[in-house]
């Protein structure tokens, strides 16, 4: 057996009421907490509250959208003055992600450039990342499990990563309660994300045998969960995809993933679109581009395949035709296309050209050329 190592939070809580808990460990990191919570204040009346009743200060600051560089610097300038000892964030992956980048850049002696990823110096950080606490309000992203933040540049027009194995959260409290109510479009879109954050690591070239244990019975419970839910609410579906989320957050942190996200992340920073929404519409012309690419009787091929086949049993189709029911299922429930989303016909080249130098890529489980990646956002 080849090698393998597990990258997670200091502690997982997952189930529905762990959110009362919540104050008490956050606390017990220090007096003085930055929360950062989603565009409605009034959701996370109910944690500043509790954190007071703790004796803590709090200072809460608002992530009304995916967080840009704009955005971070302006929330760090606020941040920093307060000297806070730990940072807590409350609500989807982009608020994690924000709250996330500030834990890892209030200690430091410099800006985010130094840190960010391909458009930056991407150097190591210098001072260790605040203690994190995670608490996500939808099931998609499993932001409150992985090491990296994604921030939006706008002037170069990519989303791309701050990244240290010290920004893992020292608590992930997964309280599907906190889900309950997401309207229907968040639902749909952050749901597919995490199912396709359960494909991807699954047929990944990087996959572990930790990664399979996670991946593979979550495929069709995601799938399963988020049809449901497309069917009205529903309490047990909500627990279901709320735990298909975590680990897909787990599984990409340690097995990778693929072309999916390889061109969600360009494609997010070209159009400013939801990251969910991106993946979810690439996610069936993805894996029919891949079942083409992968050679019969490879490993990818039979990943592939079993993908195929839960697929098909979940939208009640063969499971060589699972690809496309999915893709119907997904127009069906709702999704925009690409184009809808703003992605135009003249950015194709380019963003899979600039796609194919991404870390998602590099998991993918076959080589795709640009003109394949270009096939599949035309179908997307």
């Amino acid at each position: 057996m080849t090698p393998f190592g597990i990258a997670a939070p200091g502690r997982i809580l997952f189930g529905r009421g762990e959110a009362r808990r919540a104050a008490g460990l956050i606390a017990g990191f220090g007096r003085r907490v930055l929360l950062v919570h989603g565009r409605d204040p009034a959701r996370a009346d109910w944690l500043v509250a509790a954190l007071g009743a703790e004796g803590v200060e709090v200072l809460a600051v608002p992530c009304p959208c995916e967080p840009d560089l704009a955005l971070l610097e302006e929330t760090l300038a606020r941040a920093r003055p307060f000297e806070p000892e730990a940072v807590a964030g409350l609500g989807g992956g982009a608020a994690l992600d924000l709250a996330k980048a500030l834990a890892a850049l209030v200690p430091a002696p410099d800006g985010p450039m130094e840190h960010l990823e391909v458009v930056g110096r991407g150097r190591p950080l210098v001072a260790p990342p605040l203690p994190f606490v995670a608490l996500p309000t939808t099931s998609g992203t499993g932001s409150e499990v992985t090491k990296n933040a994604v921030i939006g540049v706008p002037e170069h027009r990519r989303k791309v990563s701050l990244r240290d194995d010290r920004m893992l959260a020292r608590i992930a409290l997964a309280d599907p309660a906190l889900t309950d109510g997401c309207p229907r479009t968040v639902t749909l879109a952050s749901g597919l994300d995490a199912v396709t954050q359960v494909i991807e690591p699954f047929v990944s070239a990087r996959a572990t045998p930790f990664t399979d244990a996670i991946t593979r019975p979550a495929i069709a419970e995601g799938m399963g969960a988020l049809m449901r839910l497309m069917k009205g609410e529903d309490a047990t579906a909500r627990d279901g995809i709320a735990w298909v989320s975590l680990c897909g957050g787990l599984a990409l942190a340690n097995g990778g993933l693929g072309a999916v996200h390889g061109l969600a992340g360009v494609i997010g920073g070209v159009t400013g679109a939801a990251h969910g929404a991106i993946c979810g519409t690439l996610l069936a012309p993805v894996l029919r581009a891949n079942l083409t690419a992968s050679a019969p009787g490879s490993t990818a091929r039979a990943r592939l395949a079993e993908v195929c086949a839960v697929l098909g049993r979940t939208l009640a189709a063969p499971p060589a035709e699972a690809p496309e029911a999915l893709a119907a299922w997904v127009r069906k429930a709702g999704l925009p296309r690409l184009a809808d989303l703003g992605l135009q016909a003249g950015d194709l080249a380019r963003v899979a050209d600039a796609s194919l130098a991404s870390s998602s890529m590099k998991g993918n489980p076959v080589g795709l050329s640009p003109s394949a990646l270009v096939a599949a956002m035309r179908q997307g």
